[in-house]
């Protein structure tokens, strides 16, 4: 994992230069004597590497969380919890709230969100990922070039992770079941539960006998639950908002956009979970391109010449031991999961596996 040289000596000559300067106007004279280092050569306080907050290299920091592709504009909350994974300054929440504040693109397409009326009649919290989705469509979207004219957004109710999938207002139920099983069956497998609107392709009887047959069951939010947990209306908020930033700073059709504002989305902090939906789903941070993105804990580093290979060059993972049993219950069947501990070069990592697939590889642990 490559580390940008750039950065950290960017850092590194700016707290040389802070410690040597006003530390009241750094407002760091109660934290000099809590200040650590890292392997990195950098000073830390409280695990996360200090940014001084006189310099540039704070303004560059700011404008990579908030303002470049692979961040599309998060809000202050958002984009305070995503830095402090890695930073640390004095005032921090204050000063975010602050750059947010005053950045003309989300005055220009954040108007103010209301909530919506009604009794909030909340669902079961789901047990396992992708078991339980909500989909919903945007529509009357201008036209791009490829077509497409509305948004199929389709999210995990569990982890909040999401899919925006293009699509044209014209598709019959047929080719969205074709893209449904392309994109979120081939991925996730078939879901328990689908909460959606009443919109015609999603009360068709097609659709109702093809998730019949996939043993899926499907309620609809107006009839079970007018009002639930509020997951599409905030996804559509904020999906719509994303593609009006990027639209307003990056130009080009939204649909151009719709790849990065799904990465954006799903690798950003949200409080209903406390973390991120790719980190909710994958157990792990997701690595970003942006300039601070490689800083990370070193715990999660892999050194490429320790790596074992096979002579078809497949990366070999190995199976340590079984630590856990349970049953999973699906409406017509049962299957038997193990929880398996891996190895990895700097701990372990535990995964829940069918029995029988662990079984049919690995038999000696069932001994």
């Amino acid at each position: 994992m490559a580390i940008s040289s750039s950065l950290i000596d960017e850092i590194r000559e700016a707290q040389v230069l802070a410690l040597g300067g006003d530390l009241k106007k750094e407002r760091m004279i109660a934290y000099v004597d809590k200040l650590g280092e890292n392997s990195m050569g950098l000073k830390t306080c409280f695990d996360r590497i200090w940014i001084p907050r006189l310099s540039s290299v704070l303004t560059t920091i700011l404008d990579e969380a908030h303002k470049s592709k692979y961040s599309i504009h998060p809000g202050a909350t958002k984009m305070f919890y995503d830095l402090r994974c890695h930073f640390w300054w004095p005032g921090m929440r204050r000063d975010i709230v602050k750059y947010v504040e005053r950045c003309l693109t989300c005055l220009r397409v954040k108007a103010e969100h209301q909530k919506p009326y009604g009794k909030l009649q909340p669902l079961e919290i789901p047990l396992w990922k992708w078991e339980n989705v909500t989909m919903d469509l945007i529509t009357k979207l201008p036209k791009t070039r490829k077509g497409y004219d509305a948004i199929w957004v389709v999210v995990d109710r569990l982890t909040k992770s999401a899919h925006f999938l293009p699509i044209k207002e014209t598709y019959s139920s047929d080719r969205l079941a074709e893209i449904y099983v392309k994109e979120i069956v081939s991925r996730h497998g078939v879901p328990v539960s689908i909460i959606s609107d009443r919109h015609t392709r999603f009360t068709s009887r097609f659709w109702k006998k093809f998730h019949e047959d996939m043993g899926t069951r499907l309620n609809l939010s107006t009839a079970y639950h007018p009002q639930t947990d509020r997951q599409s209306e905030r996804t559509f908020q904020t999906l719509e908002d994303m593609l009006r930033a990027c639209a307003l700073d990056f130009g080009g059709s939204w649909d151009d956009h719709l790849p990065l504002t799904k990465f954006a989305y799903n690798n950003s902090y949200h409080s209903s979970i406390g973390m991120p939906p790719f980190e909710a789903l994958y157990g792990r941070k997701c690595r970003t391109p942006i300039c601070w993105g490689e800083i990370a804990d070193e715990s999660t580093f892999v050194p490429l010449d320790d790596i074992e290979i096979d002579e078809k060059l497949n990366y070999v993972e190995e199976l340590m031991a079984i630590l856990d049993r349970k049953v999973k219950r699906l409406r017509n069947k049962e299957i038997s999961q193990v929880l398996v501990r891996w190895k990895h070069r700097k701990g372990a990592e535990m995964t829940w596996e069918t029995e029988k697939e662990m079984l049919k590889f690995y038999p000696n642990l069932f001994m």
